[in-house]
């Protein structure tokens, strides 16, 4: 595609005078393999489920530890 001199952006990848207008990009020499360039991984990582912001094993420590203080209180032997 060519462009005016006078253009300002490209209307086809929005390349501006901020962003530059080189022909190669300073990451050319890089040598990267070809996957390094995608930006969809196959399985994403599944996020912990949270409650009220905590991860599920943080609560059930919690209550654990609080049934357990309670059974000394209440003087239950295990």
């Amino acid at each position: 595609m060519e462009l005016p001199p006078s253009a300002r952006a490209c209307p086809e990848c929005g390349a501006d005078e901020r962003t530059g207008w080189r022909e190669t990009s300073v990451h050319d020499g890089l040598d990267l393999p070809d996957h390094a360039w995608e930006d969809e991984r196959a399985d994403p990582p599944r996020p912990t489920p949270r409650v009220n912001g905590l991860a599920w094993y943080w609560w059930l420590s919690g209550v654990a530890l609080l049934a357990l203080l309670l059974l000394g209180l209440l003087g239950v032997r295990l």
